[in-house]
């Protein structure tokens, strides 16, 4: 019956598409966070703290019920100073006191207020391209989910209610450092127990970085059947812009639920994507009535008008399964200014490479290198070579830029010229503002490059099934315990922990600098199922700074590298392009307590395993009372849940309930 209900949604779903804007939002009423003063009154300061709109596009979106207010009350003596002529400034306060891009975000951030929403994850058919696919999971019946907003500095509430049928699941807050919260880090098995169908876990945190995200479910293969959705936190930029446009989410696809293809995808070569969607928006052009998902109709493309001369703010976000793309606006250079979620100095270039999890900042000036004759131009996601796997080639046309509001046409604009290979940006190009020096490294692990990225072959317990290859960057591949996260597990029985954890402890002063080498081999033989060019790494709990990045296979030791380690201000990002047949050099700071995940960001990668754990000064841990119970009161929850076989979606047959990592 319910998978009757949801093909009957389908052209629901459609309409929803066609109809809809690209993100809603629920707001909750936000109550002030602080009422303390920060400097002492005087006659002729300000009685409250400034409160102003961030920036947004002046006309056509978002709608004016998803903008919020930057509310720095409790600052007193404070005044808002960004503006298109200085967007490095964010306030300026009393005695020459400021909070700018050249303030070191890492240990210092302003006062603002606490915001509230509430996510609900259920189950919906969807057809963002016309085409449905029964199986879709969502945020708050809509896809990409709502677009979460704050102000650098505020405090952020984010309840999720669990109404799946037949998964838990647990929402990450990508790239945002959860300092001394790592409870709030949303990884099952690691951080969490899952959050049982009907129930719900409140999330806490403070929003220290500024910058674009986005969020995702966690367990297991979730994201990639819609459970994502964009997060914008307000803050300074390194330069200069008029308008910002809402987050651009880019996206593969396909027309079966991730969990279909799990079957065929850690058995055989990657499953092939189906299509790419532009904030949740896509066209299917397959027409053979031979093909048994012919479009229900076609949705209109992503699309933004601007006005000439004016300096456009856009945040581009790779949410993809298994994709890296390489985004470009026809006839249009962009400026670069901050990567994942550091601000960097600008550089301008024809096109962006996003690997699945990165963020990029740009900027684009609305007068063109190259004129279309229809004032139209195409946006283009291209699919980058060696990190796609695509049946049939999709149309990478998947937004428009127009000048002239009224026109429907298609563009007749020509590409630009640039490589499509696949690869970061480019390592010289990602200078962050605030500087870095990188220390030498405490872990005496750190030279013999012991995370190494491969394929091993699995037999018996925990994995399921058996006898098949599995990714694995340590000790084994990983496979997650989700009634026993390692949050709760701090002392295992003898003081090991099972090699299928991937569990490496770090006990080390705050100021010490950890280094990891990560490397890859050129490829894999026959049966390996090895496909791509590089594998995105993405760190949770740290920025990282990025010492290497190299295409030769690594030599044996740092000592030997040692002239290619850049430790003065090297490139800053949470998730980084493994090269295939090289490596890469790591460093973070140990000052962030408690289990990190480190794992590749290609969703089939991270369900065979290919990840580790970063269990980092576990004694400094310091979780409420608060969250402590909630954190039991989840686990119990999810034991019960879990526990009772008529919950399982198919209560008859002799089946193991977990068949990927967990992740």
């Amino acid at each position: 019956m319910r998978l009757l209900e949801s093909w009957l949604n389908c052209l629901v779903s459609f309409l929803d598409v066609v109809a809809s804007p690209s993100f809603s939002l629920d707001p909750i009423p936000q109550q002030q966070l602080h009422t303390q003063d920060s400097v002492s009154e005087e006659i002729h300061l300000p009685k409250k703290g400034p409160v102003f709109t961030p920036p947004y596009p002046p006309e056509d979106s978002p709608p004016p019920d998803v903008a919020i207010k930057c509310d720095y009350s409790a600052m007193k003596g404070w005044k808002d100073c960004n503006d298109k002529d200085d967007r490095g400034c964010w306030l300026q306060g009393p005695e020459g006191k400021s909070f700018s891009i050249d303030t070191d975000y890492e240990h210092y951030w302003p006062t603002g207020i606490k915001r509230k929403y509430v996510l609900d994850v259920s189950e919906m058919a969807l057809a963002p391209d016309g085409v449905c696919m029964p199986h879709g999971k969502v945020f708050n019946g809509s896809y990409p989910g709502p677009w979460i907003q704050a102000c650098w500095g505020d405090e952020i509430e984010i309840t999720v209610r669990n109404n799946l049928w037949y998964n838990g699941t647990t929402i990450h807050w990508h790239g945002l450092r959860q300092w001394n919260t790592v409870e709030m880090d949303g990884v099952n098995g690691v951080t969490q127990c899952p959050i049982a169908p009907g129930k719900n876990f409140t999330y806490k945190f403070q929003a220290l970085q500024y910058g674009s995200s986005w969020y995702h479910s966690h367990y297991s293969l979730q994201y990639a059947d819609g459970l994502a959705g964009p997060i914008t936190i307000y803050g300074p930029s390194s330069a200069n812009y008029d308008d910002a446009i809402e987050p651009i989410l880019m996206t593969d696809w396909n027309h079966r639920s991730a969990f279909e293809d799990w079957a065929w995808a850690h058995t055989r070569t990657p499953p092939l994507m189906t299509n790419i969607l532009l904030n949740g928006k896509g066209r299917y052009n397959d027409t053979d009535p031979k093909h048994p998902k012919l479009p229900i109709g076609q949705p209109e493309r992503y699309s933004k008008v601007f006005k000439r001369g004016r300096r456009y703010l856009l945040r581009l976000i790779n949410t993809s399964l298994d994709t890296t793309f390489v985004f470009s606006i026809d006839g249009h250079n962009v400026t670069v200014i901050g990567a994942d979620f550091v601000p960097i100095e600008p550089y301008n270039t024809s096109s962006v490479l996003v690997a699945i999890g990165q963020r990029y900042h740009v900027i684009v000036e609305a007068n063109p290198v190259a004129e279309s004759s229809d004032g139209n131009y195409w946006m283009r996601t291209i699919p980058a070579k060696g990190c796609s796997t695509f049946g049939t080639p999709p149309d990478n046309r998947t937004g428009i830029i127009r000048y002239e509001p009224k026109s429907t046409d298609d563009p007749t604009s020509s590409p630009n010229d640039f490589p499509t290979a696949c690869s970061d940006e480019p390592y010289t190009s990602l200078i962050p503002k605030l500087h870095w020096t990188v220390g030498p490294p405490v872990n005496e692990e750190a030279a013999n490059g012991s995370y190494h990225v491969h394929l091993v072959p699995t037999k018996g317990k925990p994995y399921h099934p058996p006898d098949q290859n599995h990714w694995t960057a340590y000790q084994d591949p990983l496979w997650l315990n989700f009634s026993e996260p390692t949050i709760r597990n701090l002392d295992p029985a003898g003081g090991v922990y099972p090699s299928y954890l991937d569990v490496v402890t770090l006990n080390h002063t705050e100021d010490s600098w950890i280094y990891l080498v990560i490397t890859l081999a050129k490829g894999v033989k026959k049966g390996g199922g090895f496909q791509p060019g590089g594998h995105p790494m993405h760190l949770h709990g740290h920025d990282f700074a990025l010492l290497a990045q190299e295409h030769d296979p690594y030599p044996g030791s740092l000592e030997q590298i040692k002239d290619k380690l850049k430790t003065e201000n090297p490139p800053r990002r949470d998730v980084v392009l493994l090269p295939k047949g090289g490596y890469i050099v790591i460093a973070f700071k140990a000052d962030n307590p408690g289990p990190w995940l480190l794992h590749c960001h290609i969703a089939w990668h991270a369900s065979s395993g290919l990840a580790f754990q970063i269990l980092e000064n576990k004694d400094k841990m310091d979780i409420s009372r608060e969250n402590q119970l909630k954190m039991d009161e989840t686990c119990r929850e999810w034991d019960e849940w879990v526990g009772n076989v008529a919950n399982l979606w198919n209560d008859t047959a002799t089946i193991e309930f977990q068949d990927d990592s967990g992740i």
